[in-house]
């Protein structure tokens, strides 16, 4: 009998990747820059750009750095770049006798920008490398993002208030795709937003989902609005009830603010597995229940009085999803946007919009994405008060799949 022996040699790829991985730890954020443009060109990649997604979800714009191509911002919507980004999907661009490659920058499933390169010639080797490459790049980035703001510079197209800089800092991630549930957000305006935020954690089979909106405007919102989350995570962390999230965080609302102050909240669980859906709806909008690609209704049901205004017995509501049913949640700013003397624009034009959408198709990030801009749009661009949106599409199955590595 023979003894099989594993090769644990060291390949083209291991040693590309291993030498990058091997130097992250050490690497100063302002020397990723000129670290990936060199780890490209070992595979005869040039003119490397690297594109962050900007506040506002507009533009991929250009990290700056040594050995970076540093060109023109590239339209989300209408650019090679853009399409690389918001399909999650490699695109290739014959370029002169080369291809210009665009790689998604993922940190898990969540999305930050854009590697760009271009090869003479391109094949299926080049294509598993530079994916892992990016992958590896992206999972640096998010590392140095903690301790410098090189990276958040780049993103910023304009000045950003106070109470905005508070509000970006206490997001999670914008989206989050695992093969059970996917979900996404976004705030405007971006650079002016104070008393908006969601929350969200997807702890063994359940996704906890919170969409606050703070009263008030400018610090005393944001102030409000970083108290709300802090309790929302604190209780959530202490594995309690929906109820009892409420009620800890209508307690410490009150606490703080006393009872002339008040948060309004849509807060909710789902089952990934099963596809059942309960919430507290305190003081929010009923959010929309979209199936087969159009909203079939709003989920109006009993309303808790909202966060703050102390002791009440939160009322609970519960439905149960189909696979591919998609649930938007979003403050009051959507619907509430009018000119002086003239009608809100309303849930009504609110489901126009969202059908509009839905028939367009996409992911979760995408649809968001264009919902709100679309939503601006026909507001005539304004964006007097926070306006959030949050969806969640639910697939239900397995994830086990995952674990095997053959």
């Amino acid at each position: 009998m023979v003894d099989s022996v594993l090769d644990r040699s060291e390949g083209f790829g291991e040693r590309l990747l291993g030498l990058l991985l091997d130097q992250a730890h050490l690497v100063p954020p302002q020397l990723i820059a000129p670290l990936i443009a060199e780890r490209v060109g070992r595979i005869g990649g040039r003119d490397v750009s690297v594109l962050l997604q900007d506040y506002s979800q507009e533009l991929l714009v250009p990290l700056p750095g040594r050995k970076l191509v540093i060109g023109e911002p590239e339209p989300i919507g209408e650019s090679a770049a853009g399409q690389a980004f918001l399909r999650v999907d490699v695109v290739e661009v014959p370029q002169n006798g080369a291809v210009r490659m665009y790689l998604p920058l993922l940190d898990g499933s969540d999305q930050i920008g854009v590697l760009a390169l271009t090869l003479d010639e391109v094949d299926d080797n080049d294509r598993r490398l530079l994916r892992r490459l990016a992958s590896l790049v992206a999972d640096m980035m998010v590392t140095k993002h903690s301790y410098t703001d090189l990276f958040f510079l780049a993103r910023r197209r304009e000045p950003m208030s106070v109470a905005a800089e508070m509000q970006w800092t206490l997001l999670p991630p914008l989206a989050m795709s695992v093969p059970q549930v996917e979900v996404a957000g976004i705030l405007e305006p971006a650079y002016n937003v104070a008393g908006d935020s969601f929350d969200y954690a997807l702890n063994h089979d359940i996704l906890h989902v919170a969409v606050i909106d703070a009263m008030g405007h400018d610090l005393d919102a944001a102030t409000m609005a970083t108290v709300a989350i802090g309790a929302y995570r604190h209780a959530r962390r202490g594995d309690i009830s929906l109820s009892e999230k409420y009620t800890f965080m209508d307690q410490a609302i009150a606490r703080q603010f006393g009872p002339d102050h008040f948060v309004t909240a849509q807060m909710l669980h789902l089952n990934v597995v099963t596809g059942h859906v309960e919430w507290v709806n305190a003081g929010h909008p009923a959010p929309l229940l979209i199936r087969d690609h159009r909203v079939v209704r709003a989920l109006h049901g009993p309303t808790t009085l909202p966060v703050g205004f102390g002791g009440e017995q939160p009322r609970m509501s519960e439905v149960q999803l189909q696979r591919g049913d998609r649930l938007l949640c979003y403050t009051d700013g959507v619907i509430e946007e009018h000119e002086v003397g003239g009608e809100p624009f309303g849930e009504e034009q609110l489901i126009e919009c969202v059908d509009l959408m839905e028939q367009a198709g996409g992911g979760v990030r995408a649809a968001v994405r264009r919902l709100s801009h679309t939503l601006k749009e026909k507001r005539g661009g304004r964006t007097s008060d926070d306006a959030t949106l949050f969806l969640i599409e639910w697939r239900g199955g397995s994830a086990d799949h995952l674990t095997d590595l053959d």
